[in-house]
């Protein structure tokens, strides 16, 4: 049995004897030392939900060895914890509390203490404790460590008041940020990496009385009190404690008005004083701290008024609250003066400084919230995936509202401009509406329809505080290789023209002046230029293999494919463009392959003053650390071709002062500079934030609601793409007995697909919303769901195969990457063995088009279905008839790999299904075949020559009707090239030309 406590440790005087005199004197009034691991089998070697000890790692090489091992000079009972380790990446372990038991109350206790045995190595060992959240793996991480400089055994003291927050990794994003202590669920210890080693540690324990400081607060209500000149500023100073318990002993709190840019007597009355909270006072008391402020009648930027606070008996706020007397009597704040004048004002009054904090972008993760004023930052973000915590609009809102707060601190307030990833709706917002990614908007046709998704978006994001969103991807996407090619609208520019209606959506206006309103937000044209054109291979980013890569082009191809529809975003009047990651790279004119964000004759030159692009130009995430050179050259370089806010999420402080220094250099010119920020001021005033810079929640009950979900539903039903219908078994009937297989019958996260909740997405029941097999369900068809179809087969009408990719983003997607064009081994399994078994419907749930050719005589009728998004009633809709198929293919689908690139316009074109393919279930097929095409062609020269666009359209539209209907599924190179065209012809308005085309397709079929 383990030996008693006390015949281990040396005896109580000498122990006192060789402690300092306060650890001693401060020992008789401890409570008792509680045991947390005694290491003598008591905890078992058990991961959650069991209480118990786990190892963890990088890899599987990283995680340490563990073992409870007899020592005889164990500094408490028989046994130590010993093991060894030689760890690459991270590893080390955790002993979790049972989950299905309650939290454990450290709250009493000053720290906790360990014995560790020393080897004098120098190596640090960090330890970690898991507070508050659901479990031990969904808790809040606070983090301290200790060095191993030492031989033999030594009590390693930690105390609580030691533990910061973790900021590198938080398995739930944070809870609450506060070190409460009641509700505790264990420990963790991360071993040295990079050198083999072995360690032992014994009798984890909890030591000494409670530090009041530790578990009593004074807190302002806010950092920043912004007041009207001749105002009264009231602070509010409160007390909180851990668990809402009242205080044993008085706390004090010293404040005084001092120092600032506001002049004492003058500007302001100085306040000074002491508040007194007494022994017992509860938990969220507060008292009020008053600073008048006087009034002059000259007009002056803001003045800030420190009130600084000494505190006694409880832990001290982390900053010092600001009082800010706001700017007030200059032009710059005068909303009736035109914007161009109030920018002209503005500007002339900044500083360099000031200028480079406005071109400066952080995200919010990785902010300190005082530099927004300290660097006078003109813009954050939120990456893919960087939420609040609860993800709820009300918290976004908040968030944001509390950033805004801080720019007041700034000498002329200048408001931040807030921007998001809102790629497909809300998408980083649990509970809002997702549309269909771009590809599938592609595949609908239908401008109108992408402008009141684009509607939808823009309400959404505004009425959570966010003024601007980077969407559209105007990219043309020319390899389905590409990882991002579901955020393009297609592969033809002129498809994906007629589909930037979505900019109207999303901003109002051409002219700007529906920014301000509380239902739109600025909007990003991206990747500029040719981000869809990269070949695969080029490039050098990680272990992408054509996301930012090299496009190589010609001038006109440029021109042609790639330029096109920026110019249309330009017309529609686009807030902001985002150079891409990728280099360019135009045959003949000597430069070679250059990255984007370097290329001024393309920014300056070509975007801004040939196509007189006038918002403001923003760089991707990091984009300049991918340019040559020194971290200075890399800004002069980017900033002097034309970017005007770079995106720089955690290097923003060296980002400002670098730039600050190139321009007094003389390195970036003033005009430039001044160019830069006139844009970026220009956007922030059309918007409205100088009057309104905080959210507007008022349409916060929309997101996510009926009405916007019925956009969205439209969109997933007018998406879908019926390759294939032998026999007509589509639409279904609800009488029919549907059995339902595969992997995306019923998983709303391979359906939403990437950039939703997070920047890759995720599998799973990830985000409310409806998905295929429930839409059916609700459509009220008689299903029987088995997703590895493993049920029994027999007495079905027909099967519904569900198949396609789990979700991804960007170069983490592309082909070679950890993905390819062929359906999982499941997944053709699925397909086998329904339509073997009875006539079956394949439903292609993907981002790209999937090599499907090989069972394509096995299947009865082929949907694409791209990422329907959160809507799968809309899908439900055409299955069962409510609406008709009407998409069309919005790029080639290819008969093999080897094919690709191919594209609509190709000389070689043999693909398995053509761009603009797309069955209808809905609009009769005209009778009489040629002489009927012949009648066609020319009632179609005819409305295109009055300028009858309608007309026009719905003329090709029954001739490629006919076309299909003689096809059948008979598809040859013939036939495909002049049916490809004649869709280009069609979104060009050449109706005459497309039916022509078209006709010859027919002679083909």
């Amino acid at each position: 049995m383990p030996r008693p406590r006390t015949a281990l440790l040396l005896p109580g005087a000498l122990l006192a004897a060789l402690l300092p005199l306060s650890a001693a004197a401060q020992a008789a009034d401890d409570p008792t030392p509680v045991p947390v691991d005694r290491f003598e089998g008591e905890v078992p070697f058990a991961a959650q939900p069991a209480d118990g000890i786990f190892t963890w790692g990088g890899d599987t090489d990283d995680p340490p060895s563990l073992r409870l091992a007899d020592r005889a000079d164990a500094p408490e009972g028989d046994k130590v914890l010993a093991g060894t380790y030689d760890i690459s990446g991270y590893g080390g372990f955790t002993h979790d509390f049972a989950a299905d038991q309650p939290a454990h109350d450290w709250s009493a206790h000053q720290g906790i203490r360990l014995w560790w045995e020393g080897h004098d190595n120098g190596r640090k060992i960090a330890f970690e404790i898991k507070d508050g959240g659901t479990n031990g793996e969904a808790s809040e991480l606070w983090t301290t460590s200790f060095t191993d400089d030492f031989t033999g055994w030594k009590q390693i003291r930690l105390p609580f008041s030691d533990f910061t927050y973790r900021t590198d990794y938080q398995p739930v994003g944070g809870i609450d940020h506060v070190l409460g202590l009641t509700r505790m669920w264990g420990y963790a210890v991360t071993l040295p990496a990079g050198t083999k080693g072995e360690f032992a540690m014994d009798d984890v324990e909890l030591y000494g009385k409670a530090d009041q400081s530790l578990r009593a607060a004074v807190g302002t209500d806010a950092p920043v009190y912004p007041v009207r000149e001749g105002g009264t500023a009231k602070v509010g100073i409160t007390l909180s404690t851990t668990g809402d318990r009242p205080v044993d002993e008085p706390v004090t709190v010293s404040y005084r008005t001092e120092g600032g840019t506001a002049t004492a007597g003058q500007d302001y009355t100085p306040v000074s004083g002491t508040l007194t909270f007494p022994a017992g006072t509860a938990s969220g008391t507060t008292a009020t701290v008053q600073v008048p402020t006087r009034k002059d009648k000259a007009g002056e930027p803001a003045e800030t008024i420190p009130l600084k606070l000494t505190v006694t008996g409880a832990t001290a706020p982390a900053e010092t609250p600001q009082i800010v007397i706001d700017a007030h009597g200059l032009p710059y704040l005068n909303p009736k003066l035109p914007v161009r004048k109030r920018v002209a004002d503005l500007l002339s009054r900044m500083s360099l400084e000031e200028k480079a904090g406005q071109m400066t972008q952080a995200e919010r993760d990785g902010l300190v919230p005082g530099d927004i004023a300290a660097y006078d930052l003109g813009s954050l973000l939120s990456g893919g995936g960087s939420t609040p915590t609860p993800n709820t609009p009300e918290a976004w809102a908040r968030m944001i509202d509390g950033f805004q707060l801080r720019a007041q601190a700034t000498r002329f307030q200048i408001p931040l401009i807030y921007g998001v990833d809102a790629v497909h709706g809300h998408n980083n917002l649990y509970g809002a509406t997702v549309m269909p990614h771009n590809i599938g908007l592609g595949a609908t046709r239908d401008p109108r329809l992408a402008e009141r998704t684009g509607a939808v978006t823009a309400a959404e994001v505004r009425a959570t505080g966010v003024p601007w969103d980077f969407a559209p991807c105007v990219c043309v996407s020319r390899d389905e290789r590409w990882g991002r090619s579901y955020e393009s609208f297609g592969e033809d520019p002129a498809l994906v023209q007629s589909m930037e209606t979505v900019i109207q959506g999303l901003q109002g206006r051409a002219d700007g002046s529906d920014l301000s309103r509380d239902d739109k937000v600025l909007a990003t044209a991206k990747h500029y230029v040719g981000d869809g054109g990269t070949a695969y291979g080029s490039s050098t980013t990680g272990t992408y293999t054509i996301d930012q890569g090299v496009t190589t082009v010609t001038r006109q191809q440029l021109e042609d494919i790639h330029l096109a529809p920026f110019k249309t975003a330009v017309r529609r009047g686009i807030g902001t463009v985002m150079p891409s990651f990728s280099s360019l790279d135009i045959t003949g004119d000597g430069k070679g392959a250059v990255k984007m964000t370097a290329r001024g004759d393309m920014i300056n030159g070509e975007l801004k003053n040939r196509m007189g692009f006038d918002g403001f130009v923003i760089s991707d995430w990091n984009a300049i650390d991918q340019l040559p050179g020194d971290y200075a050259a890399q800004v002069r370089t980017a900033v002097n071709a034309g970017v005007d806010m770079m995106m720089v999420p955690s290097t923003y402080q060296k980002f400002s002062t670098t730039l600050v220094d190139e321009a007094k250099a003389g390195r970036i010119g003033a005009a430039r500079i001044d160019d830069a920020v006139s844009r970026i001021l220009t956007e922030k005033f059309e918007l409205g934030l100088f009057e309104h810079p905080y959210a507007d929640t008022s349409g916060a009950a929309a997101i996510g609601s009926p009405a916007h979900r019925a956009v969205a539903r439209q969109a997933a039903a007018e998406s879908q793409v019926l390759l294939k219908n032998s026999g007509g078994l589509l639409p279904l009937k609800k009488s029919e007995k549907v059995y339902v297989a595969g992997s995306d019958a019923d998983d709303i996260g391979n359906q939403t697909g990437g950039w939703t909740l997070t920047w890759q997405g995720a599998s799973g029941n990830t985000v409310p919303g409806t998905t295929i097999l429930q839409g059916m369900r609700e459509a009220g068809g008689n299903v029987t769901y088995s997703k590895d179809a493993s049920a029994p087969t027999g007495g079905y009408d027909v099967g519904v195969v569900v198949v396609g990719e789990t979700p991804y983003a960007e170069g983490v997607g592309d082909v070679g990457n950890g993905h390819s064009l062929s359906l999982s081994a499941a997944d053709r399994a699925a397909v086998d063995k329904v339509c073997g078994a009875m006539k079956c419907v394949v439903l292609i749930v993907s981002g790209r088009p999937q090599l499907i050719g090989d069972r394509l005589g096995e299947i009865d009728s082929l949907v694409a279905s791209w990422l329907p998004g959160t809507e799968g009633e809309g899908v439900a809709d055409v299955l069962y008839g409510d609406r008709p198929f009407t998409g069309q293919l919005p790029v080639t689908w290819p008969r093999s790999e080897s094919q690709l690139p191919i594209n609509v316009g190709d000389a070689s074109y043999d693909p398995q299904f053509p761009y603009g393919w797309g069955l209808t279930t809905g609009t009769p097929v005209p009778h009489g075949g040629a002489a009927a095409l012949k009648s066609l062609a020319a009632r179609a020269a005819a409305a295109e020559r009055r300028g009858d666009d309608r007309q026009g359209r719905q003329l090709v539209t029954q001739a490629r009707l006919l076309v299909q209907q003689k096809a059948g599924e008979r598809m040859t190179a013939a036939l495909a090239k002049p049916f490809a065209d004649a869709d280009h012809l069609l979104l060009t308005g050449h109706y005459g030309s497309a039916v022509r085309k078209l006709t010859e397709a027919y002679r083909a079929a």
